[in-house]
């Protein structure tokens, strides 16, 4: 179901709102899909069945006060066979009736089943879409529990409202408006009067306390959400809170959320009761005086036995409906509280939007090309002033500088996560905010530095690198990555688990995965992020093989912390806040003596020292075991 993104095609719902009938209309494209024919007549189905129901409910009541009054004037006169067969032919009908009520409106919930849960999935689809379309800067800022949590209580109530709008509501007035007709033609004026007056109390006492607990609703809401969040981060975070003992920590962080729930929930099924126990004051004592106008009308004989039974019959019927729309009522009004966090992601703008004449990325070089770059996350701290410079196609330039720098922003305003906000950056003169994001996002490859993978098979997180791949494709991937040896070796190969966000894995074999995804991508644009910092020396030295091919004849771009990494770059910017501070290749930035030279002779300098500790720790283990004293 293909429903525009705009904003004006988004309803905003607001639980507050007094015009319900606006937040239906504005939901009536899930109820109504416009691509879905055999939907829209299982809608009119439904509605006709419900109806029928309706029909059947009307007719009940006459058949039972006709067994009364059958078996209050059938007596000597009539035969037999006849004061036998006319009762239990109106106690067969009656139950006829019953039953065809029942079955219809049995038939009514499953013709509108794929009808409501089409009207879920589509605005659960949607929101997920529009999740992914915001900006990074919106999924920092959010706590993704408290996110799933607004979403799938957002899902619950579309279902609520549709249900009982479509369904319920509509039907309802129309049996009032029936039984409103009998009283007036069978009893009089004044018992239509007293049970208007009794559904009008009973609707406005209604609507008024439902209103005050949508307040309540919200707390209780907000907290259960908080909760959750705290849930999802410390159960994410397991190793941490292992790390540090916390558990009691968390265990009373989590606590605190629940009680403020529980305080909540109390209030919640508290209110509830005095709306329920208040519905019901109203509803019988309006049925006492109707109740006792009838006996005062089978007393002077205005009324049979029957007609007083059918009243009965009459108010209880109207009861049920009512009592439902009191019901459906609170559920609108608690479905609305419900979704309104869900429609105010809806109504999120994100941050970075395609323009209206976008067009797909030409690739030909690709060349990319930063020109005069500015950019900040807060207006107050600048962490990019004016840089510029050009990665030549098939070429690989490293990023190199120390912690700040402005590094890995560049790799993140490539992508378009963020606009710069002076400047512009193009790829084969083409300004990215001119060109789609995906088509943009297809043409570049990221290894990034802290890899996070699936909670699938090792498998699907390498072919995420393109999906439906060859599996042939797949193990060549993984082979270029030197991976493909470690997952033989498991039982389950490249079916086995990873665990959450990869944690089955080490730190390095998860980066290789990652590698492997990207060299799948095969893109002609290539971002390498910190892609070895999560690996041994050795395991760099390695790998760093597999990466020279993988940038080989693609423009790549090398944003590293070790300088080991980049010597063979084919130029090297140093960054150093937030401007570009030296370039060269390594060899000339040596000879400058700068701030490269410096950090290069530091790291140089810590990475004998760990060779070094690393020979002593080997040649005291080789004492050991010849049964020698360890040097001291």
């Amino acid at each position: 179901m293909a429903v525009e993104d705009d904003k004006a095609a988004r309803p905003t719902v607001n639980a507050d709102e007094g015009n319900l009938l606006a937040t239906v209309r504005n939901l009536w494209v899930y109820m109504w899909p416009a691509d879905r024919p055999d939907l829209k007549l299982r809608v009119v189905l439904a509605v006709l069945a419900l109806l029928a129901s309706k029909v059947a409910t009307t007719l009940v009541p006459f058949a039972y006060k006709a067994i009364i009054d059958t078996l209050d004037t059938t007596g000597a006169d009539a035969g037999i066979i006849l004061g036998v067969a006319v009762p239990v032919v109106l106690v067969i009908a009656y139950g006829v009736g019953n039953v065809l009520d029942a079955g219809f409106q049995q038939l009514r919930d499953i013709l509108f089943a794929s009808v409501g849960q089409h009207a879920v999935r589509g605005l659960a689809r949607r929101t997920f879409q529009h999740l992914h379309r915001l900006s990074l800067r919106f999924h920092l800022a959010r706590r993704t529990g408290g996110l799933s949590r607004v979403i799938e209580r957002g899902t619950k109530g579309i279902e609520t409202i549709v249900r009982f709008t479509m369904l319920n509501t509509l039907p309802t007035l129309v049996e009032f408006i029936i039984v409103g007709v009998i009283f007036v033609v069978m009893f009089g004026f004044n018992y239509l009067l007293v049970l208007a007056v009794t559904i009008w109390i009973y609707l406005y006492f209604t609507i008024k306390a439902s209103n005050w607990r949508i307040s309540i609703r919200r707390d209780m809401n907000n907290s259960d959400t908080d909760a959750n969040s705290k849930a999802i981060d410390s159960l994410l975070n397991f190793e941490t809170v292992k790390y540090f003992a916390n558990e009691k920590m968390e265990a009373e962080r989590f606590d605190a959320s629940m009680a403020t729930y529980e305080r909540s929930a109390i209030k919640i099924w508290t209110s509830l009761g005095f709306l329920n126990f208040g519905q019901a004051l109203i509803f019988y004592a309006g049925v006492i005086i109707i109740s006792v106008m009838s006996v005062l009308g089978v007393m002077n004989g205005t009324l049979t036995v029957g007609d007083f039974v059918l009243l009965n019959t009459f108010l209880m019927q109207v009861y049920r409906p009512l009592n439902f729309i009191g019901f459906v009522y609170r559920e609108i009004r608690q479905g609305l509280t419900d979704i309104e966090e869900m429609f105010k992601l809806l109504d999120q703008s994100p941050e970075i939007a395609d323009k209206a004449d976008a067009r797909p990325l030409a690739v030909t070089g690709p060349v990319v090309r930063f020109e005069n770059v500015f950019f900040h996350y807060d207006p107050d701290r600048a962490i990019l002033k004016g840089v510029s410079f050009e990665v030549p196609a098939g070429k690989t330039v490293a990023i190199v500088g120390p912690t700040g720098a402005g590094k890995s922003t560049i790799s993140r305003l490539l992508y378009r996560f963020y606009d710069v906000t002076g400047g512009a950056i193009t790829i084969d003169g083409q300004d990215l905010r001119d060109i789609t994001q995906e088509s943009l996002r297809a043409a570049i490859g990221m290894v990034p530095q802290d890899t996070v993978l699936f909670n699938d098979t090792i498998g699907y997180n390498i072919e995420y690198g393109r999906p439906g791949a060859p599996t042939a494709d797949v193990r060549a991937a993984a082979a270029m990555a030197q991976v493909g040896p470690f997952i033989d070796t498991l039982p389950k190969g490249y079916d086995t688990p990873v665990g959450e966000r990869g944690l089955k894995l080490s730190g390095g074999e998860k980066q290789r995965v990652a590698i492997a995804r990207t060299i799948l991508k095969a893109p002609p644009i290539l971002i390498l992020d910190e892609a070895t910092s999560a690996l041994d020396t050795k395991t760099e030295r390695d790998i760093q093989s597999a990466l020279d091919v993988v940038s080989a004849n693609r423009t790549t771009i090398v944003i590293a912390h070790r300088l080991s990494t980049v010597v063979n770059a084919d130029e090297i910017l140093v960054l150093r806040d937030g401007v570009v501070a030296e370039r060269g290749n390594h060899m000339a930035l040596l000879q400058r003596a700068g701030l490269y030279a410096q950090m290069w002779n530091r790291q140089r300098e810590a990475t004998e020292a760990e060779e070094m500790a690393r020979r002593v720790a080997n040649d005291s283990d080789g004492f050991v075991k010849r049964g020698l004293p360890a040097a001291e």
